[in-house]
């Protein structure tokens, strides 16, 4: 079965034919956006070309991590974690969400310094992450072989199931009036005196005052017909989940060479601790510049690849007629083939690390596209070229941990209240008004 399964929703049968704020994207971010506007009181349509969650917010590790991440997205995960622990009573559904705490190993001194310089930015928010020597790690884990100098752990991490949270999400957004529309592209956008007041869909159109764009790796290209340059690239990342496994750790383990996380099912999802491929396309050329600052620090994890991906994306239309089908009707889900020497290379890593791994099963492969912006710091941002429009996209990896969060701060911009966090960092423009475009963390 390509890709992994994602509990299905079944999407709404009626096109609304007016709504307050059309949410463009079905994935975790896109739903909870959906949630949170529609728990304020909006008539809110939610529209994914293909169906809920089946893209990269089902192919990530699961983790709900505030550790690690780059500072600019600190004060956004402290809150994302507070909403975490309350979310399944809140949706009436399970999304596997369980605080276990996330390890990051350090190798030597200079890791265990540059972790333990991180863990500075976590002083005042009252989390518990910490700073182990490598006896209290060997102490944990009495059964791993790693020789470690010591190692972070936020034992206020947590874990979620990818293929459970974004249809939970959508379907709590439902229940509490949201259109949820499946296989349903918007082909994009029409004004009237200068603003949005609707999107044209492949079902037909629909009036609206605001459109967020939460179309993942495909907001380049969308934002792209209507004249809008977002500065967004792809990373492919292979992933394995195993068959039920007894006498594995509980908490998510990061290493350079392997990264686990236990399954609700007992399985684990496993990959590269650092490796990624990245298929070299026509927009890489477009966008060279931009990313160039990143690929300095980065260049080492990153397996360059020029092949037919190369070839299918410059097939894809970059502009379009919205009484003509968009390139996201001829792709309804991006299922790229995942690298089996990566996920192997992974698992014997965790094998030689924990010796119970050497009775995994693999039970499944998969591979996903992550968005990518040239800070790896997502846009949560008004787009002020065109009054009414938002954008949700470039979380970098990142975005299934602060999903719920990202989702209450656009809906926040979108009302005009007053924001759940400072969204400065997070501004669109950022790539236009001369700032500083810097890659902080790596993770």
């Amino acid at each position: 079965m390509p890709g992994p399964y994602v509990v299905p929703v079944h999407g709404d049968a009626d096109l609304p034919r007016e709504v307050d704020v059309v949410v463009i994207g079905g994935g975790i971010i896109g739903c909870s956006t959906a949630l949170e506007l529609v728990e304020s009181g909006l008539r809110v349509a939610l529209c994914e070309k293909g169906g809920i969650g089946r893209e990269q917010s089902s192919r990530n590790w699961g983790w709900v991590r505030i550790s690690r991440r780059d500072p600019r997205e600190v004060p956004l995960m402290a809150e994302a974690l507070r909403i975490w622990s309350g979310l399944d009573a809140r949706l009436g559904r399970d999304t596997g969400y369980r605080r276990a705490g996330i390890m990051f190993t350090c190798a030597d001194d200079l890791q265990f310094a540059q972790h333990e310089t991180w863990n500075r930015h976590l002083e005042g928010y009252q989390l518990d992450s910490r700073m182990l020597s490598g006896r209290e790690f060997k102490e944990m884990f009495p059964d791993s072989n790693l020789q470690l100098k010591g190692a972070l752990y936020t034992a206020a991490d947590g874990r979620a199931e990818p293929q459970k949270a974004a249809p939970a999400i959508a379907e709590a957004a439902r229940d509490k009036g949201a259109h949820v529309l499946t296989e349903c592209a918007v082909r994009g956008i029409e004004t009237s005196g200068g603003r949005i007041s609707g999107v044209v869909t492949e079902r037909g159109p629909i009036a609206c005052s605001s459109v967020v764009l939460a179309g993942g790796a495909w907001s380049s290209l969308f934002a792209g017909n209507l004249g809008i340059d977002f500065p967004q690239l792809k990373v492919m990342n292979s992933v394995l989940r195993t068959k039920p496994l007894e006498g594995g750790p509980e908490q998510a383990i990061w290493h350079s060479d392997f990264a686990i996380r236990k399954r609700q099912d007992g399985g684990y999802t496993v990959a590269s601790g650092h490796e990624n491929i990245v298929n070299i396309v026509p927009k890489s050329f477009r966008y060279a510049k931009a990313f160039l600052p990143a690929l300095r620090k980065e260049w080492r994890s990153l397996n360059f690849r020029l092949g037919l991906r190369f070839v299918d994306e410059a097939r894809i239309a970059d502009r379009w007629q919205m009484d003509e089908p968009s390139p996201f009707e001829y792709n309804r889900v991006l299922d790229p083939v995942p690298s089996k020497a990566l996920s192997n290379k992974a698992l014997a890593a965790a094998c030689r690390a924990f010796p119970a791994f050497a009775k995994a099963e693999i039970a499944q492969r998969w591979a996903g596209y992550i968005d990518v912006t040239p800070d790896a710091v997502p846009v949560i941002s008004a787009i002020d070229r065109v009054p009414g429009f938002f954008m949700a996209s470039g979380f970098s990896g990142h975005g299934f941990g602060i999903g719920p969060a990202a989702g209450r701060l656009m809906a926040d911009l979108v009302t005009n209240r007053t924001p759940l966090v400072d969204p400065t960092a997070f501004r669109f423009n950022r790539f236009t008004d001369g700032s500083k475009i810097e890659l902080i963390s790596g993770f």
